[in-house]
């Protein structure tokens, strides 16, 4: 198996007497699988947040709501276009990949995670090589690591995509699909196994004002906060904003139109505009997703299957997959809508670079937020990344300004990644 990782409750390394202690702040896909980075490496963990993954249809966490397929950087709903974060994320989403593949192909663990590996199709109105930008993303995840990938127009018709909608082009990969209900269960599960504790509360109010309270209180040596949103607050960030998403749940039970084993997405660069996107993902055995919309600044959480949007939403898709006009929707849970957590600059995986008020000392904060739609697939490279900057923080080295990552350039030739933290997020993991 792994290892610096491993899903199993025993730690890779128990903590000691003199382990540093990690407050965790957030309980997402974020928060959770940095805990559990972090607990393997034998540092003591508390993770507080403010509410839990569950299964009600109105409280559910955003992590839960995400689509949850992975995806290479830009994602389908193509906010992330910052140089910064689309250099880092690329080396985050491989990291990502391998480590949620290696989880799928442990028949026990596949089952109790919700993790599946699934074609993942493409599609496009003009041809990828036409489209300088499409080509290029194309190269990068040929030469990327991902496994099944095949360019072919016939995915078209095979996927039984309508030839008048006007997809021209196509190409499939084998990507991690989740059940984020039942991986966030999961998650929780391991960290807890692993020893983690739990504090149930809101913080409130720029974490550096308390750093020292709150490290004092629970006894830390250093923080971490994967808050989301709540970076506004919690780290004084004016560039956070929400991006609202929603999508349909129908029933894909092979009654009502062919059933859908795989992912079928046209992307918000692929059409260049946010809101024609088609994103059709099971969820798991009797969920398909249908998709969906981008609106940024819309922080509200009421729309309803009768919204303007939701219905041209649910009609494009039905467009693009003509069996989806005999759909059911899931009767329990028909519509899933959450607030995608983004800003205006990168994603930032960096460490608080003001000082602690009042002195000349640096931070002990970390900071991993801004992911937007893409936690789940950049979840593991992020947390390899907070890990490494935990190290620093603890020595009170001076921290720096997160950086272009060249490894993954747009204009520098693309890499063969492998399956390592070594080669992908300068840590190593063995499948």
């Amino acid at each position: 198996m792994w290892r610096d990782l491993t899903p199993y409750p025993k730690r890779l390394v128990q903590p000691s007497t003199s382990s540093p202690h990690v407050l965790v702040i957030g309980a997402g896909v974020t928060g959770l699988v940095t805990a559990w980075v972090l607990l393997d490496k034998g540092y003591k963990v508390t993770i507080l947040s403010k509410e839990w993954a569950n299964y009600s249809p109105d409280d559910r966490l955003t992590a839960q709501i995400a689509g949850a397929l992975w995806e290479f950087p830009p994602a389908v709903c193509g906010a992330h276009t910052d140089r910064i974060s689309l250099s880092n994320s690329k080396r985050w989403c491989m990291v990502a990949y391998h480590a949620w593949e290696a989880i799928a192909s442990v028949p026990g663990l596949r089952d109790v995670s919700g993790v599946k590996m699934m074609p993942s199709g493409f599609f496009f109105p003009r041809p990828v090589e036409s489209d300088p930008a499409q080509f290029s993303k194309m190269a990068e995840i040929i030469s990327s690591g991902v496994k099944g990938f095949r360019h072919d127009r016939k995915l078209i018709e095979q996927r039984r995509v309508d030839p008048t909608y006007g997809a021209v082009d196509a190409y499939e990969l084998l990507a991690p699909i989740i059940d984020t209900d039942q991986a966030m269960m999961w998650l929780m599960s391991v960290v807890l196994s692993k020893g983690a504790a739990t504090v149930t509360e809101t913080i409130t109010g720029d974490l550096i004002d308390q750093e020292e309270t709150l490290r004092a209180r629970f006894g830390a040596d250093a923080i971490v906060n994967a808050t989301g949103l709540s970076g506004t607050e919690l780290a004084g960030d004016k560039s956070c904003y929400p991006i609202r998403g929603a999508l349909i749940r129908v029933v894909n039970d092979g009654k009502d139109f062919p059933k859908v084993e795989s992912a079928l997405t046209i992307t918000a660069d692929a059409v260049h505009d946010s809101n024609e996107i088609v994103f059709l993902v099971p969820r798991n055995d009797n969920i398909l997703l249908i998709g969906g919309i981008t609106q940024p600044h819309e922080s509200t959480l009421d729309l309803t299957l009768d919204t303007p949007i939701i219905k041209r939403m649910r009609k494009r898709c039905e467009s693009f997959l003509p069996g989806l006009k005999n759909a059911r929707v899931d009767a329990a849970y028909p519509l899933a809508q959450g607030l995608r957590p983004f800003r205006q600059r990168n994603v930032r995986v960096e460490r608080e670079l003001r000082t602690i008020p009042g002195t000349q000392r640096p931070s002990r904060i970390v900071h991993s937020y801004g992911q937007g739609g893409a936690g789940w697939s950049l979840s593991f490279g992020c947390a390899g990344d907070v890990a490494m900057l935990l190290e620093d923080a603890l020595k009170d080295l001076i921290p720096t300004p997160m950086e272009f990552d060249p490894t993954y350039s747009d204009d520098s030739e693309s890499q063969s990644t492998s399956s390592s933290f070594e080669s992908v997020s300068r840590r190593s993991m063995d499948e």
